[in-house]
């Protein structure tokens, strides 16, 4: 596995998970079993995330557009979300692991909700790395929920600004990605962290999720590690 300069490792990588269904298809299986080999891959990125060093790892595991699909598939995904926290997650707490879910988790019922919050009040103390799961999650959802908060808070309209502003985001205390990564060829975003988003580098790969590795990591870290990033300023 490569290893980079402190400095040039993204503190936050954000991952659009795409194409368990055709990773599936190109073998002749149901979705099912690509969404089952996703589940691996999420494994692996996360213990490449920690190997080497980045901070926050955020996951686009079901967006708010996905209730949409048939309902079988939305069932399968979520008996696969439950089986993955209960057989991981004393794993995940071991490596130091702190679970934060964004997104209106409340969709999928009391059973899983309870079991999510269960998840991030176990893990609330580790500082090892923050996976942010993005659950039922749509970026424009998430700034319309902010702008509530804001008025709810109290907030005048000439006290508002971009800063304060983020404190009312669903990722409030997680700084903005540095590197988002969407697998599978597709070259959008999806409604995903939208305000977050602004400035961060974005690498398109076509590798379906299912065949993400460790090694597909270190090639996006490589590549982000050659990037100039000057926030709208001029190169130095």
């Amino acid at each position: 596995m490569a290893d980079f300069p402190a400095r040039a490792v993204p503190a936050h990588v954000a991952i659009i998970m795409d194409g368990n269904g055709r990773w599936a298809a190109a073998r002749g299986l149901p979705r099912a079993a690509g969404h089952r080999e996703g589940a691996k891959a999420v494994r692996r990125t996360i213990e490449a995330a920690i190997a080497q060093g980045v901070r926050y790892l955020t996951l686009f595991a079901f967006s708010s557009e996905n209730w949409q699909r048939p309902a079988d598939e939305v069932a399968d995904l979520t008996f696969l979300m439950k089986h993955y926290l209960r057989s991981e997650l004393d794993e995940l707490h071991a490596r130091g692991v702190k679970l934060k879910v964004i997104g209106e988790r409340e969709r999928f019922g009391p059973a899983l909700t309870g079991e999510l919050e269960a998840a991030e009040l176990k893990t609330a103390a580790n500082t090892r790395l923050t996976l942010v799961m993005a659950l039922s999650y749509g970026g424009r959802a998430d700034i319309v929920q902010a702008a509530r908060r804001a008025m709810q808070a109290g907030l005048k309209p000439e006290e508002l600004t971009e800063r304060n502003f983020a404190g009312f985001l669903s990722t409030e205390g997680i700084p903005d990605p540095d590197l988002m990564i969407r697998t599978s060829g597709e070259e959008r975003i999806s409604n995903f962290l939208l305000w977050q988003l602004a400035y961060a580098e974005i690498l398109f790969t076509p590798v379906l999720w299912p065949d993400f590795t460790a090694e597909s990591l270190a090639a996006a870290l490589a590549d982000y590690a050659t990037r100039e990033r000057r926030f709208g300023a001029r190169p130095a």
